[in-house]
């Protein structure tokens, strides 16, 4: 096992691995650019490094100084966390060059799932369920490209194999717009991915988003840990998780779970990871796989017992995965809310000086966050400040306790998306279960006159 690890992240992430470390008895170093430098979790470390100034190009995605970083300290392994560099194959393969050990896939893995294209064909040749699409990249002949779409079946969308995060996508209800948004895909996507490939696939109009936790060793093991649903989303960045996701059959998810176990086997996969699928009329389809650790893992660890992040420091070690299929039962229900510093209506940042905070308690509350009274909300980052896990015997429960940990919430000197979840949390739709990933969005008009009027 590791004796020190190099956190190379900030926010609620660090800290959540650095208190995995601590209770793994594994010495931690923190990373921090200058606007950091109070943060709690650089308190809690045992040694911090600050690696650059406030903008995240010269600070967290500064592989040089993260590099220097883990040698002056002399950790032996480097933690991505989630964000920044978490999915930079070149990343993980200088790491490993320069002698520590990467806590995440190998860099071939991270490549081979970061394009989306020859993500789709490796699961494909796994047998893992997929959108019906193109076979691979569109060709430049215009003419192939509106016979692919016709085959498939309108509408379409164009997606950029190097994109993620709902960026470099484009909806196709018709031919008269096809060409036009494919080269248009591809100029954005040559942009700001630095790779012009897209492919094409077929639009489902109300899916839900699904996704399976997996976890894998150096040893041939591989077991999945259910599913989440992620389909309240406001333009495709998520706004509440929970798990396990309502409807689903115990059949259905043994299905696909052994389908994502097997896809994990055969390319040789090591670490946490998240397949994604979108779920429509009882079928999955596979739309990415994310190589890391993600926002999301507590209500997975809440339903199981197992803690991820450990797990994904023993595989890096060379260790064996604690659990086998066996182990692993699902009991109860967990919902998440991530806890933005933004505007409720206008969803723009809201940074600056926390002046009170008081977080929720009692059972079946967990709260991830490294804010603190007093702390200041920095406008170089991501606005998630935060994340408030509810666990139940049931889904029921779970939102109640939910709904009670909302209410005791209390942030104030900046503004939060709180008053949102409070609108989820008692729609009768979300209280059924199954909404689409579109739901939240044909909302919204309806939620921000409530919200506007309780302002008023």
């Amino acid at each position: 096992m590791f004796d020190k690890i190099l956190i190379a992240n900030r926010g609620e992430i660090a800290l959540r691995i650095l208190r995995a470390c601590r209770e793994m008895g594994i010495k931690t170093v923190v990373v921090h650019s200058e606007i950091d430098r109070e943060a709690k979790y650089v308190k809690l470390a045992d040694e911090s490094v600050c690696i650059g100034p406030n903008p995240s190009a010269l600070s967290y995605l500064n592989v040089p100084s993260l590099i220097a970083a883990a040698e002056v300290t002399e950790a032996q392994a480097i933690h991505p966390g989630y964000g920044f560099l978490s999915e930079n194959a070149d990343f993980a393969q200088r790491v490993e060059e320069s002698g520590f050990v990467f806590i995440g896939p190998k860099p071939e893995s991270i490549r081979l799932m970061g394009d989306k294209v020859s993500a789709k064909n490796a699961m494909k040749a796994a047998k893992v369920p997929c959108v019906p699409g193109s076979d691979g990249a569109l060709p430049d002949d215009n003419t192939e490209v509106m016979k692919i779409a016709r085959k498939i079946g309108y509408p379409v969308i164009i997606k950029a194999a190097g994109g993620g995060g709902g960026r470099g996508m484009r909806v196709v209800h018709d031919e008269n717009e096809l060409l036009r948004s494919v080269e248009m895909t591809k100029s954005e996507a040559g942009a700001a991915f630095g790779n012009p490939t897209v492919y094409m696939e077929k639009f489902l109009e109300n899916p839900r988003h699904v996704e399976i936790q997996i976890l894998a060793d150096t040893h041939g093991n591989a077991i999945y840990l259910g599913e989440r649903d992620c389909s309240m989303q406001r333009r495709h960045q998520k706004v509440i998780e929970e798990a396990p996701a309502p409807g689903i059959t115990e059949a259905q998810r043994k299905k696909i779970g052994e389908a994502c176990a097997d896809a994990c086997r055969k390319i040789g996969y090591r670490g946490a990871g998240t397949f994604e699928f979108l779920f429509e009329n009882g079928e999955f389809y596979f739309i990415e796989m994310n190589t890391r650790v993600q926002v999301e893992h507590p209500v997975t660890e809440m339903i199981t017992g197992v803690d991820i992040v450990q797990e994904q420091i023993r595989v890096a070690a060379g260790l064996k995965l604690n659990y086998t299929q066996k182990d692993i039962k699902l009991k109860g229900h967990a919902i998440e809310c991530r806890i933005n510093a933004e505007d409720p209506l206008k969803f723009v940042p809201s940074p600056g000086r926390i002046t009170t905070w008081h977080t929720p308690g009692g059972p079946g509350v967990r709260v991830d966050s490294h804010v603190y009274q007093g702390y200041f909300v920095p406008p170089n980052y991501d606005s998630m400040i935060g994340k408030i896990i509810t666990y139940g015997d049931t889904r029921e429960q779970a939102m109640a306790r939910m709904r009670i940990a909302l209410s005791e919430m209390v942030v104030q000197g900046i503004n939060t998306n709180i008053p949102l979840h409070q609108q989820l949390l008692v729609d009768a739709n979300f209280a059924k279960g199954g909404t689409s990933i579109h739901y939240l969005e044909h909302k919204m008009p309806e939620i921000r006159a409530l919200l506007e009027n309780q302002v008023g």
